[in-house]
Order: C-alpha cells, then structure tokens, then sequence
C-alpha cells in the first residue's frame, strides 16, 4: 500500500469531477448534509455550485499520531443548519469513504433523527477504498489498494497558531 499524495489543485479537481458525476446521474437533491471535517470544503463547493442548503453533521474517528489511528465514532447531538427544516432528498457527502462505518452510521443517524422529513438519502465521496464496508453512490476514484490520503490541509493539523505566526513573520512583514 503506497500513500496518496493530494495537492490542492487537484483536490479542487476532484469536487468538480465529483459535481458533475452528479449532475449526469439526473438526480435531484434538495439538501447537503456533509460531515465534518472531512466533507466540509467538498460540501461547501457543491452546495454554492448546486445552490441548495448545506447542514453539517461533526463526527469523529480518528486521532492519536498524525490523526491516523480508527477509534469509535463520535456524533455530534443534532445538525447545524439554516432551515427550519432538513430536506426530503439529501445527499450525504465526505471526503472519502475508508472502513465506511462513519457513512454506513451516519445514514442511520440522519433517519433516526430527521426520517421524518426524508424520502431519500445518497452518498456521495471523492476517493472510495477498497476496504470499505459500504459502496457510494457516487464517487470520482476507487482505490483497490487502500492508500493512506495525504489531503492537502494537512499540514494545518501539526501546525499550532504560534507556528503559524513565527513562520508568516520571518517571510512576511506586518
């Protein structure tokens, strides 16, 4: 298994390959639900090209070492969203789908809490694993071998604000 390393660019290139998969499939949708972290930039972009409301559920599996070991999922109590109400046809979008508990469990969750509102739920990811216990219903690569993804924000989850600050003041004058 080789790690995957992805630039921004690319990263950018893979939430409009993803959009317009999407678009090709004829399905209308109503409402985004991105989980975050990982699926907050890819739902925030098809969101604004879509033009449909975006809610954020926060989950959270892994920690320890560079954010790379799998622990128990964390949910967050409700959604954060600016209707009143959630919509009937949501695509749930991520970054990637890994082991795919996360997804398979968040699918559960938006029916426990808000079933009443939805007639339909799809997924939708830029990099689907192999090893994952669910299948997207939309992605843009499948990978056979499982990498490890080095995404491009990286970098900002070993970066505390005094790096930051050090780094910008011995290039950058205030």
């Amino acid at each position: 298994m080789t790690d995957l390393y992805v630039s921004w660019s690319e990263y950018h290139q893979k939430i409009e390959q993803l959009a317009i998969k999407i678009y090709q499939s004829g399905w209308c949708f109503n409402q985004i639900v991105c989980l975050a972290k990982g699926g907050l930039r890819v739902g925030d972009i098809l969101a604004r090209i879509y033009d449909v409301p975006l809610a954020i559920l926060a989950t959270s599996s892994y920690g320890g070492p560079g954010n790379q070991v799998r622990g128990s999922i964390t949910f967050a109590r409700d959604l954060t969203m600016t209707t009143a109400n959630l919509g009937s046809h949501v695509l749930l979008v991520d970054d990637l789908v890994d082991s795919g508990v996360t997804l398979k469990k968040s699918i559960v969750w938006l029916d426990r809490k808000y079933g009443f509102y939805i007639e339909e739920v799809r997924t939708a990811v830029l990099w689907y694993k192999d090893c994952s216990v669910i299948t997207p219903d939309y992605y843009v690569d499948y990978l056979p071998h499982n990498p490890w993804i080095h995404q491009p924000f990286e970098p900002y989850e070993q970066m505390s604000p005094a790096d930051l600050a050090s780094s910008l003041s011995s290039t950058t004058t205030f």
